[in-house]
């Protein structure tokens, strides 16, 4: 079997995650595009590609079969708009943009070039968070009463130049870490009917925030922060409960506990099965994922949007 081949825009620590994890499956990465020509090649060198300072050079060749784009998210609309316009599909590191705006600039060059986009939210190739949705809507825990989600990582502890803490760069728990615990909850419940939002801002970027979505019959409170190190989710439902000691980073474990016994679901979330569920959609020549698809991404951003107007949050190119 031909491997699927990739073009990497961005040579980051996101983007050597990805790449030391998907080379072992069925994958290839074939160039690498980056503004440094230096750490293109350094980053090439590993896998065997070949590195460049041109976007177009880089993308644009008859042996790429998608594109990858792990740079910071304040350029992703830029670099995804031009591969799509170039005809190659595109599998976009999360958030896929700043606001909703960006998202619908996305969707709507998606669709006029007739070209896959999906954002790389690896949580939801997984087995284990689908699992996990799988339960919720299956009624293994009856009536659903309360959500509980946490994330903290000490993204505070980085270098003043990070781009986590950089307004400049769209910084700030809300996108880089938030995004996680509101997207699981949206995947399970859909869009809240309320939303509420409470956080500490500083500098020009959000250092945490405790966001409570409301559906009416229940509320998912998530706790986010770039202080401290702290994960988990706990569902709560009528019939008995649902908890992850880990819900998105490399999560392994979900555990049932109802009227039947004790349950426990052992999987993997890993880039390997993330990119190889995007390239067989791509080969199925689907143009939306199945697994995230434009209205998830959309109205996930949606809620950053409120979550960012209660906060008075507007970052510096904003204004």
């Amino acid at each position: 079997m031909e491997k699927f081949r990739w073009a990497y825009v961005g040579s980051g620590s996101i983007a050597e995650s990805t790449a030391k994890e998907i080379v072992k499956g069925n994958h290839s990465i074939i160039s690498v595009y980056s503004r440094n020509l230096e750490k293109a090649k350094s980053f090439a060198q590993k896998y065997h590609a070949d590195a460049f300072d041109d976007f177009d050079s880089a993308v644009n060749r008859d042996d790429v079969d998608a594109v990858y784009i792990a740079t910071p998210h304040t350029s992703h609309v830029d670099y995804a708009v031009r591969a799509m316009e170039l005809g190659k599909p595109v599998l976009c590191e999360k958030p896929v943009g700043i606001s909703v705006k960006d998202v619908d600039v996305l969707v709507n060059t998606a669709k006029g070039t007739d070209t896959y986009f999906c954002e790389a939210m690896w949580t939801w190739f997984s087995d284990v968070a689908l699992t996990v949705k799988k339960w919720v809507q299956d009624g293994a825990v009856g009536e659903v009463k309360k959500v509980i989600i946490n994330y903290a990582f000490p993204g505070i502890l980085m270098p003043k130049t990070s781009r986590l803490l950089m307004p400049e760069t769209a910084g700030g728990a809300l996108l880089d870490i938030g995004i996680y615990p509101i997207t699981y909850c949206y995947n399970l419940f859909g869009y809240p009917d309320k939303i509420y939002c409470k956080g500490k801002v500083r500098g020009g970027i959000d250092l945490s925030e405790k966001v409570i979505l409301d559906y009416g019959k229940f509320k998912c409170t998530l706790n986010m922060s770039l202080y401290g190190l702290k994960e988990g989710c706990f569902i709560k439902g009528s019939e008995g409960s649902i908890s992850l000691p880990v819900f998105f980073h490399m999560a392994s474990k979900a555990i049932l506990k109802n009227d039947k016994g004790k349950q426990v679901f052992n999987g993997s979330t890993d880039y390997l099965t993330e990119f190889t569920r995007v390239a067989e959609e791509i080969k199925q020549g689907k143009k939306e994922s199945s697994y995230i698809p434009f209205s998830a991404t959309r109205d996930c951003m949606k809620i950053m949007d409120e979550c960012r107007r209660q906060m008075n949050l507007v970052y510096p190119f904003e204004k």
